[in-house]
């Protein structure tokens, strides 16, 4: 993708600069390594095919070996990958592979986690637009490669009418005509979804209708069992606001069809990796 090459060019010229003057200064430029990328903590594996693109980007000639696939479970000592060739490239690639992998694979980690969390329930967990600024790109395939959904990339590809939205047009009903008459003279086919700060607002939203998904916005669990009856089908549901570990089951066992979560991308610890010489 187009995204993550510039990406990881970016990080090349903000990493490297004008030259790795250490690696210059102690290893000969015609030696030769091979180095393994070593799991020390338990988790969801993501990345890889990220680390591929760098190890590349900075050197065409070296050689990577997989073992380990983006997604797969992984334990301690394990070994994902090994990579040899220069010593030098491996060297100026080491800490850019680890920030990308490990700040990837603890996302993907933490999303797994979520998804054990609703085993046998039919609610899809979705990240949000709460990402890191440039990164949005790797940390939403990471939460992919965990086994959540995307939520929209960006304001661009769905629209949200939200609370404030709704309190500058004037209300519900003329929120969502103006959207609607919006993609009429724009002649776009983007998927209208709407926020629910309570009941009544709720009403007022299927009284007026033309969206495709209701989010309920830090609804009670009563509250939300009552809304999603009121919906009863005619259009998607999700759950958000204030939503952790502890009562996820409890809102997906309402019966929402998604529950979005923050915490995935903006509240996360990187797993511990290494990248080894042997």
């Amino acid at each position: 993708m187009e995204d993550i090459n510039r990406l990881i060019e970016l990080a090349i010229k903000e990493d490297i600069g004008e030259g790795d003057h250490t690696s210059l200064a102690c290893i000969p430029l015609n030696a030769k390594g091979k180095a393994q990328l070593l799991v020390k903590q338990n988790g969801i594996i993501a990345g890889v095919e990220i680390a591929k693109q760098v190890f590349h980007k900075i050197d065409a000639n070296l050689s990577i070996q997989q073992f380990i696939k983006d997604g797969a479970a992984i334990k301690e000592g394990d070994v994902v990958f090994t990579v040899e060739g220069s010593s030098q490239s491996i060297l100026k690639a080491e800490r850019l592979v680890l920030n990308f992998m490990q700040r990837m694979s603890g996302i993907a980690t933490k999303t797994n986690h979520y998804i054990s969390l609703l085993k046998g329930l039919q609610t899809k967990i979705l990240d949000t637009r709460k990402t890191t600024p440039g990164l949005r790109t790797i940390e939403k395939i990471a939460v992919k490669i965990g086994g959540g959904e995307n939520h929209r990339m960006g304001l661009y590809d769905m629209m949200m009418i939200k609370d404030n939205h709704i309190d500058y047009a004037g209300g519900i009903k003329e929120a969502i005509e103006a959207a609607n008459s919006y993609l009429k003279q724009q002649q776009k086919n983007l998927k209208i979804e709407i926020e629910a700060r309570n009941l009544e607002e709720l009403n007022q939203i299927l009284a007026t209708g033309n969206i495709h998904r209701i989010m309920l916005d830090n609804f009670s669990f009563d509250d939300l069992k009552t809304a999603v009856k009121l919906i009863n089908g005619k259009y998607e549901t999700e759950a958000s606001g204030g939503i952790t570990e502890e009562t996820i089951q409890k809102y997906a066992e309402c019966g929402v069809d998604y529950i979005s979560v923050g915490a995935l991308t903006h509240q996360i610890n990187s797993l511990d990796l290494s990248l080894k010489a042997i």
